[in-house]
C-alpha cells in the first residue's frame, strides 16, 4: 500500500471492516437502519415470488429487480464500511452497474405483469441499447475520476456516466408510468385496473425515492438524504405483499401476510443498532409511520379473509344440506318411478304372454313397444340410482380375483344378436392370455356391458369391433365402432356427470350422460382408468379401459 494512503488512513481511524460491511467507518448508525431494513424484506420476497413459479417471466424479472437493488445496497455498505481503496474503488463501480440495471428490470417486470407477454426480439434489443455504455464505460474514468483523499469522507469525484445513469433511469421510470396507464385505461376488469394501480403506485414510491435520495445526495454532499430515499423499497415489499393477500399475484396465497409482518419486524429490529438520540427520534417517527401503513393493510387483509371463510364456511353447510336434499329427491323420485316402470312392465308382459286372452297383432305389437319401453325406463332408473350411489361412496365392491376375459367374451355373445339384429358387423380381438384382475364381476360386467351397447346403439352401419389384450401386466379393454364419432368439444363432457355428445339425443332420446359417467367410477374405484379416442363427428370412436393385472 502507498506510504501516504496508509498515513491518512491512521489519521482518519479508518477503522479494519468485519464481513466486508462492519466498521466504525459508517458515518452514522442509521445507515444499517434504511439498508438494513429495506434489503431484508426485500430480498426475502423477492426469493418467495421466484421460488413460488421460477419458468414464470414476470416472476424472474421481479427477483432480477430486488436482486440487483439488494447487490446495489451491499456494495454501497462496502464502501461506507471498507478501509481498503481497492475494495472501494471495485464496489462504487458495482454500484453504477447495479443501479440502472433495477429500473431496467422493473420496468420489464411492470411491463410482462400487466400484459402476460414478452418484448419482442428487436424491442428488447431497444431496451438493452441504453444500457451498454453502462456497462462498457463503468470501468474508465468516466465513471470515477477518483476520490478525494484529503478528508476522510473518501468523497468520490463522479464522471459524466454517473449523471447518464440518472437520465436513463428517468427514463425507464417514465415508460414504467406510460404502459401502466395505457393498460389501466383499457377496457378491463376491475380488479385488474385495482392491481395495475397498486404495482404502479409500489414501484413508482420506490424508484421515485431511490431516484431523489440519490441525486439530491449527489448535488447537497448531504450523506443523509441518500439514505432516507432507499425507504421506498419498504413500500415497494408493502404493495407487493398486499397484491399478493388481496389479489393472490404471483399465484401466492398466505405468504403476502407474513411478509407484512416480516417487513415490520426488521424495521423495528434494525433500531437495535441506532445509538444516539437524534438517530432514534427519526427511525421511530419513519417505523411508526409503516407500523400505521402497513399495520392497516394487513388487517384490512385479513379481516376480509376471515369474512371470506365464514362465507365459505357458511355456503359449504348450505351445500351440504342441498346435497343431502337432492339425495333423497333422486331416491324418493327414482324408487317411485321406477315402482310405476316395473307396474306396467308386468301388466304388458301378461298381455303378450296370454293372460288377458288373445290378441291382435295389432295389440301384441303395442304390448311389445310398452314392454320394451318399460324395460328401458327401468334400466334408466338404476342407471342413475347406481351413479348416485357409486359418487357417495355407498357402494361396496366384493373385491377378488376375476376373469375379465371371460366378463368380456360372455357379454360379447349376449350383445351379438342385437347388432346382427341391427345389421352390424360385430367383430372380436380378444388376446389368447389370462385376464386377471382384483375387482368386483357385477360391476365390471357392467363396464363391458356399456361399452358395446353404446358402440351398438350409436352406430347406424358398419362394424363393432369389441377387444381385449394385455401387456405388460396392464389389460385394456376397447370397443371400436364407425358410429357418430366423437368431437373435442364432447370428449371434455364425456364420463361426466349427465356428459352427453351434441349430437347424442339425435340417436339417442333417451340418453341420459350416467352410463359412462358410472363406467368411470367403476373404473376409477378398480385403480384403472378410462378415455375416448376419435378421427372427428361422423369418423366412428374407440373407448377405452385400462385395468391391472394379477
Amino acid at each position: 500500500m502507498n506510504i501516504e494512503i496508509s498515513t491518512l488512513i491512521q489519521d482518519c481511524q479508518w477503522f479494519p471492516s468485519q464481513f466486508l460491511i462492519f466498521s466504525g467507518n459508517v458515518f452514522s448508525p442509521l445507515l444499517y437502519y434504511t439498508y438494513l431494513g429495506s434489503l431484508i424484506p426485500a430480498l426475502f420476497i423477492g426469493l418467495v415470488v421466484l421460488f413460488k413459479d421460477f419458468k414464470k417471466l414476470e416472476n424472474r424479472l421481479f427477483f432480477m429487480s430486488i436482486a440487483c437493488f439488494s447487490l446495489w445496497i451491499l456494495s454501497a455498505l462496502v464502501t461506507w464500511a471498507t478501509e481498503l481503496p481497492s475494495h472501494l474503488m471495485f464496489f462504487w463501480a458495482a454500484i453504477n452497474i447495479f443501479e440502472p440495471l433495477i429500473y431496467f428490470f422493473a420496468f420489464y417486470f411492470i411491463y410482462v405483469f400487466l400484459y402476460k407477454k414478452d418484448f419482442s426480439f428487436l424491442a428488447k434489443i431497444f431496451l438493452v441499447l441504453p444500457l451498454l455504455p453502462v456497462i462498457f464505460l463503468t470501468p474508465t474514468n468516466f465513471t470515477i475520476l477518483g476520490f478525494d483523499l484529503s478528508t476522510c469522507d473518501r468523497a468520490a469525484i463522479n464522471g459524466v456516466m454517473v449523471y447518464y445513469n440518472y437520465i436513463i433511469e428517468i427514463l425507464y421510470t417514465i415508460s414504467i408510468v406510460v404502459v401502466s396507464v395505457l393498460f389501466i385505461k383499457k377496457d378491463i376488469e376491475i380488479s385488474e385496473k385495482k392491481k395495475a394501480i397498486l404495482v404502479l403506485s409500489g414501484i413508482l414510491a420506490f424508484l421515485l425515492s431511490f431516484s431523489l435520495g440519490n441525486i439530491l445526495e449527489s448535488v447537497t454532499d448531504n450523506w443523509y438524504i441518500g439514505q432516507y430515499g432507499l425507504l421506498g423499497a419498504p413500500i415497494f415489499v408493502g404493495f407487493i405483499a398486499y397484491m399478493i393477500v388481496r389479489f393472490k399475484a404471483f399465484n401466492i396465497k398466505v405468504i403476502g401476510t407474513q411478509v407484512l409482518v416480516l417487513a415490520l419486524g426488521f424495521l423495528v429490529f434494525i433500531i437495535l443498532f441506532i445509538r444516539k438520540i437524534e438517530d432514534v427520534r427519526i427511525v421511530v417517527i419513519i417505523t411508526l409511520l409503516f407500523v400505521f401503513v402497513l399495520g392497516y393493510l394487513l388487517i384490512k387483509s385479513v379481516k376480509k379473509e376471515i369474512e371470506q371463510k365464514e362465507k365459505l364456511a357458511k355456503l359449504n353447510v348450505e351445500l351440504e344440506q342441498l346435497i343431502q336434499q337432492r339425495e333423497s329427491l333422486v331416491h324418493l323420485v327414482t324408487h317411485k318411478v321406477k315402482g310405476s316402470f316395473t307396474h306396467s312392465k308386468y301388466i304388458f308382459a301378461g298381455m303378450i304372454d296370454g293372460m288377458f286372452g288373445p290378441l291382435s297383432p295389432e295389440l301384441k305389437k303395442a304390448a311389445d313397444m310398452g314392454l320394451e319401453s318399460d324395460n328401458n325406463g327401468v334400466a334408466t332408473v338404476d342407471l342413475i340410482l347406481n351413479a348416485a350411489n357409486l359418487q357417495k361412496g355407498t357402494v361396496k365392491y366384493d373385491m377378488k380375483p376375476t376373469n375379465f376375459k371371460e366378463l368380456v367374451e360372455k357379454t360379447f355373445e349376449e350383445k351379438k344378436e342385437q347388432a346382427e339384429k341391427k345389421g352390424l358387423k360385430i367383430e372380436k380381438e380378444i388376446t389368447g392370455d389370462d385376464c386377471i384382475v382384483n375387482g368386483d364381476a357385477f360391476w365390471l360386467k357392467e363396464v363391458v356391458h356399456n361399452f358395446i351397447e353404446n358402440s351398438i346403439r350409436y352406430t347406424a352401419s358398419g362394424t363393432v369391433t369389441v377387444g381385449l389384450k394385455k401387456e405388460n401386466n396392464i389389460i385394456t379393454y376397447y370397443v371400436k365402432d364407425t358410429g357418430v364419432g366423437v368431437t373435442d368439444e364432447d370428449k371434455k363432457n364425456l364420463f361426466t356427470e349427465g356428459g352427453r355428445g351434441k349430437n347424442s339425443v339425435k340417436v339417442n332420446v333417451d340418453s341420459t350422460g350416467y352410463g359412462l359417467y358410472t363406467v368411470k367410477l367403476v373404473v376409477e374405484a378398480h385403480g384403472g382408468k378410462v378415455w375416448v379416442e376419435s378421427p372427428g363427428q361422423d369418423k366412428g370412436s374407440t373407448f377405452f379401459v385400462q385395468l391391472n393385472a394379477i
